[in-house]
């Protein structure tokens, strides 16, 4: 075992801390619906959703919160956003019709990425807002409306390619939407279908998590919005999409401690800290450094309504002034799509140890009974260690959790006791259930501050944004992890199917 534990402690809120700390419950609702298993907190969704509309109010917009349903397949977070005052982003037909079910209304709806017939063709006749690429697809939601007679169709035109004044492009080129420079292709069909049509506004979402690429896109929002209304159009909406961001971690201290050390693996200078020497992204070419790291920013201090904040107190790149100010001078809503953000502290996904297998090099591996889509933190590059939840009390004499790393990076007093005698922290890989060398919950080595034990739980915290089901499949004929839904009443923990689950009690009170 390495003398030198490098933890990356997960952030988790009072709630979330409080269901990790009833162990015996998590145990058997696992014991009961297998591992695998999903725990959703959508009480915790609905305080997100009160965060955003705080940075908003603050700034003094009007605006709507549309969740992005793309980060998690829940009911529970879904039905719980119903009850608020957030509005749903769905980009699938089968979405749309999860949200309808689930008690949204084709007004409070947006449509969101690549639209096939059918899904267009409900989002038309539900009365959602489109959110659209480009002009086929404007053309094909007018005649929809033509043909059977219905309300004009409210849409915003998604923009892609801003640039600063000069000529250098801040940002990455996307897949998605219309190069702001071909702006006026969409204001043709729009000229040509005033009876169909209603352009509320524009908007961006940028695969990013820089200040200055959103500034420089907002800021070319808002002179789009001038052209909008130079052909006669009244826009009255700009929409800045997503990627508010999460702060998975505990600690800056880990984080930067970490990705030190991976950075001197790579080069060789100590032992490695991942499976087969795998660099995320960083390598090694004629004793030079070379690449870029390809994580997660895992320790983030601003993120989620923190984020929106920030943007809307930047100065507009070319303009000078806060971006929130020229908002609110120009009578704008704005509307933001947060999909991780909103799900935040908002679920957490148990595995079950299956096997713990010591190895010659002095760590264990450690077979879960879940793979690695299970909980994809590794597609999407977040690091962050599992709690273990120990299937049976502490030995006597044993403390507490204990080999944590603090705020300053010190490991805490250590004393529990392994399986066969060992003290202290571990280090571990941790293993899938699949038959592939690749089924790996995460390559890197994981230090936990206790060895843990067959039938253990390992809990992996913050799991609800895209980490949780986004990439989960039926492989091998593993079943997929159940999900459950709990609260806190009167003291209490209370739980359900998810499916199950409705914003009001038993006896049709509503909750929350």
């Amino acid at each position: 075992m390495r003398d030198d534990p490098l933890y990356l402690e997960p952030r988790l809120d009072p709630r979330t801390a409080a269901l990790l700390d009833s162990a015996p419950l998590l145990h058997t609702l696992v014991d009961a619906l297998g591992s695998p298993l999903n725990v959703l907190l959508p009480d915790r969704t609905a305080d997100n959703v009160r965060r955003f509309r705080a940075v908003l109010d603050h700034h003094r917009l009007a605006g709507r919160i549309f969740f992005a349903h793309k980060a998690n397949r829940s009911s529970s977070l879904v039905r719980r956003l119903t009850t608020t005052d957030a509005d749903i982003d769905v980009a699938s037909l089968d979405e749309l019709r999860h949200a309808l079910g689930s008690g949204f209304t084709g007004s409070r709806i947006m449509a969101t990425g690549p639209k096939d017939p059918a899904f267009l063709w409900l989002a038309v006749r539900g009365g959602a807002c489109l959110n659209a690429d480009g002009p086929a697809e404007l053309e094909r939601a007018a005649a929809l409306v033509r043909a059977h007679g219905l309300p004009r169709v409210r849409v915003l035109l998604r923009l892609s390619g801003f640039e600063t004044s000069g000529t250098r492009r801040l940002m990455r080129e996307s897949r998605f939407g219309t190069p702001v420079k071909s702006l006026h292709r969409l204001l043709d069909v729009l000229a040509r279908h005033r009876d169909e049509l209603e352009p509320i506004g524009v908007g961006y979402h940028l695969d990013t998590t820089s200040l200055d690429e959103k500034a420089a896109a907002l800021e070319g929002c808002l002179r789009a919005m001038e052209e909008l209304r130079v052909h006669g159009f009244r826009p009255r909406v700009i929409d800045v999409g997503g990627g508010f961001g999460v702060n998975y971690l505990a600690y800056a201290a880990q984080w930067e401690r970490w990705t030190t050390e991976l950075t001197a693996a790579v080069m060789g200078s100590r032992p490695p800290l991942t499976r087969g020497g795998h660099g995320y992204g960083l390598r090694v070419e004629n004793g030079t450094l070379k690449g870029g790291l390809s994580l997660y920013p895992a320790h983030r201090p601003t993120a989620g309504a923190a984020y929106l904040d920030e943007l809307l107190s930047l100065p507009a790149p070319s303009l000078g002034r806060p971006l929130g100010t020229l908002l609110l001078e120009s009578l704008y809503d704005l509307y933001v799509e947060p999909g991780r953000a909103l799900a935040d502290q908002s679920g957490l996904t148990l595995g079950r140890v299956l096997e713990v297998r010591p190895t010659d090099s002095g760590e264990s591996t450690v077979r879960l009974a879940m793979n690695a889509g299970d909980v994809g933190l590794e597609d999407h590059g977040v690091l962050m260690d599992p709690v273990v939840l120990p299937r049976d009390p502490a030995p006597p004499g044993a403390q507490g959790p204990v080999g944590q790393v603090g705020p300053v990076g010190q490991v805490g007093p250590v004393g529990q006791v392994g399986p066969v005698g060992q003290v202290g922290p571990v280090a571990v890989h941790l293993m899938g259930n699949l038959c592939l060398e690749a089924d790996l919950i995460t390559r890197r080595t994981v230090f936990l501050p206790r060895p843990p034990r067959p039938g253990d739980l390992l809990a992996f915290a913050n799991t609800a944004g895209y980490c949780m089901d986004f990439g989960a499949t039926h492989a091998q004929q593993q079943p997929l992890a159940r999900k459950v839904a709990v609260h806190e009443e009167a003291g209490r923990w209370r739980w359900c199917l998810d499916e199950e689950y409705w914003p009001f009690d038993r006896t049709g009170e509503p909750q929350g």
